[in-house]
């Protein structure tokens, strides 16, 4: 009798290692073409060094070079970091699915154990050599070299060379890893623009990259202090599932229920434990270890019931509206003006996050071309995918023409010299894959972008109407200042009189400040009147300094004084409404009576509505 055809089914079925399931499945995590496998390659590398300089306190000082030689390319990210023990370096870059970050409720740039590892796999299996790693974890320890590839039937390190070398760093990481690829310029989808959008989202880091052409650039940090450091929370009940929910009762060491819940999860106190337990219809004091499937399940259906408190947000580290406006800065100094905005943090399926939102306009691009639009996760950029990201997705929704910016038919992408970042912050971004390259259409995600986006976009409009009427303005006065001198000139000419200062006149039809000063001469002093005249329609709050090398007799409003060796400075602050004038007066003590310089300076005042005039000069 034959044996059943099961029984040689079987003889054909083996374990597969979660190596070898990615050397099949590489494009799962980024290495799906030429391009792309390089960029993903050095996004990997620097999202490490990255987390280790912040985990450590170091202000990150990266080097990163890209070598090409014989159609293969050799990656090179060097960091300043903590550096790695000499037993851990194996597991770190030869194993995948190695890592401290999983099980950690906390934003983190890495979480899946997956990233350099795979790198190393790739590098491996394009070209067939070992990733070099040297470590140093400290100025009187040796730094260790290290040459591994990766077993993709165990997925274990084989360890190719080891010993101890001199290198100058005090610690550190250093990883080469020699791949097959396709390095490109001038697209949005490059190493220099992946590198250049990671500055902006960590403005702290310095970053020096090296091309295969040998063209360096040097990505500056903006700012000296680290972000703030984020706590690591427990699980919120809102983001409980079953099967985790049963995993953690019987991994707990708490004995009855209610010590269960206060124990294990974050905002869970005695009430809340009691009333969880309550509605659940379970006891507090029943042993967590006899329940089963029957009563996780009440619990889960009690934590939708239940009004929970959200999850604290010091678990998320954001990068704040100060240094996104640094970080866009420092990458575009040519744009005429940028905005930012920091949202109160959210909760989506019981993980926090936090959406942040600028705007930089003004940029060097065409006003025909749509604008630029940088997509972050936990201050990593996200390259690919555009249109599959919740981000680009709500930026599409919004019409753009309510905020000045072009847009065919108030849908998609607007049009225009800017570029907008968004950032999202989380304990545990909702990728699309694990290639981590575009983030989920989820509701709560989709409204906090949106409301972002909208925010920063309000600011925007402003700053561009108010620059329309600017321009307005100026056309305005500059047709006014060429037919009021030829006017004053030509009625001067039949009335035989003097005329008027054209410069007043001008001020006053096109609503300028103006800030006219009179001098005239006593006995032994000068007298100067500043006369100030809003004729805008709205009310200014100014700062008016005059620099005096001069002995001040007397002052009328009296002004505060900052004295230096060879002059003092008068300083008032004065508010104007619309249509307000106000007048300060200053008599000097002038030697051989010689008639003073008086020169006002205002603060507050655009000046391109600013009018700064000399009225009568008279030393009579």
């Amino acid at each position: 009798m034959e044996d059943p055809i099961a029984e040689s089914l079987a003889e054909s079925q083996r374990e597969i290692s979660v190596a070898e399931f990615f050397e099949r499945n590489r494009q799962m995590l980024g290495f799906d073409s030429s391009a792309r496998s390089l960029i993903t390659c050095v996004k990997e590398g620097v999202d490490n060094s990255l987390d280790a300089c912040e985990e450590a306190g170091y202000l990150p000082d990266l080097y990163i070079e890209i070598q090409e030689k014989d159609d293969e390319y050799k990656v090179i990210i060097e960091d300043n970091g903590p550096g790695v023990i000499k037993k851990q370096i194996p597991k770190i870059f030869g194993k995948l699915l190695y890592g401290s970050r999983f099980h950690k409720f906390v934003q983190s740039r890495g979480q899946q154990g997956i990233g350099i590892s795979a790198a190393v796999l790739y590098g491996q299996l394009t070209t067939g050599k070992s990733a070099r790693i040297i470590s140093k974890i400290s100025p009187d320890d040796p730094a260790h070299l290290y040459e591994i590839n990766i077993n993709t039937d165990t997925n274990e390190p084989e360890i190719t060379r080891d010993e101890v070398v001199d290198w100058t760093r005090p610690h550190g990481t250093r990883i080469e890893i020699n791949l097959t690829g396709m390095y490109v310029k001038g697209r949005r989808q490059s190493i220099y623009n992946y590198l250049k959008t990671t500055g902006i989202a960590n403005p702290h880091a310095r970053i020096t990259f090296v091309e295969p052409d040998g063209e360096r650039t040097v990505f500056e940090r903006a700012v000296n202090e680290l972000p703030e450091k984020p706590k690591e929370i427990k699980p919120h009940p809102a983001g409980i599932e079953l099967g985790t929910l049963l995993k953690m009762m019987r991994k707990t060491e708490s004995r009855q229920l209610n010590a269960f819940l206060k124990n294990e999860f974050t905002r869970v106190g005695k009430t809340t434990a009691q009333e969880i337990c309550e509605t659940s219809g379970l006891k507090p004091e029943s042993k967590v270890k006899g329940m089963g499937r029957k009563e996780a399940k009440k619990l889960i259906n009690a934590f939708q019931e239940v009004n929970l408190i959200s999850p604290p947000t010091d678990c998320l580290s954001p990068m704040g509206k100060d240094r996104v406006e640094k970080g866009l800065a420092k990458e575009y100094p040519e744009a005429e003006y940028i905005t930012a905005t920091t949202r109160s943090a959210s909760v989506s399926n019981g993980n926090p996050f936090i959406v942040e939102a600028g705007i930089a306009y003004g940029i060097q691009k065409p006003e025909e071309e749509k604008i630029d639009l940088l997509r972050l996760a936990n201050r990593v950029p996200l390259l690919y995918q555009r249109g599959g990201c919740v981000t680009t997705k709500a930026i599409k929704d919004i019409d753009w023409r309510r905020y000045e910016l072009n847009q065919s038919g108030g849908t998609g992408i607007p049009k225009g010299p800017a570029v907008i970042m968004i950032h999202i912050a989380s304990t545990n971004v909702p990728f699309t894959s694990e290639s981590k390259d575009a983030i989920a259409n989820v509701d709560e995600i989709r409204n906090e972008v949106e409301r972002a986006v909208r925010e920063t976009a309000r600011n925007l409009r402003k700053y561009l109407k108010r620059q329309k009427r600017i321009s307005q303005r100026k056309s305005k006065r500059n047709v006014i200042q060429k037919i009021i001198p030829d006017m004053a000139q030509k009625i001067q000419k039949i009335t035989d009189k003097p005329t008027k200062n054209t410069e007043e006149v001008i001020a006053k039809i096109n609503n300028n400040f103006l800030v006219t000063t009179n001098i005239t001469k006593n006995k032994n002093h000068h007298q100067a009147t500043i006369n100030l005249e809003n004729h805008d329609r709205t009310k200014k709050e100014i700062t008016l300094t005059i620099p005096l090398t001069h002995k001040l007799i007397k002052a009328q409003p009296k002004p505060k004084k900052e004295i230096a060796e060879d002059h003092i400075t008068l300083k008032w602050n004065r508010q104007l409404t619309s249509g307000e004038k106000d007048q300060i007066k200053i008599q000097i003590q002038t030697p051989n009576n010689k008639k003073p310089k008086i020169k006002p300076q205002i603060t507050g005042v655009p000046k391109e509505i600013l009018t700064i005039t000399r009225g009568n000069q008279n030393d009579q």
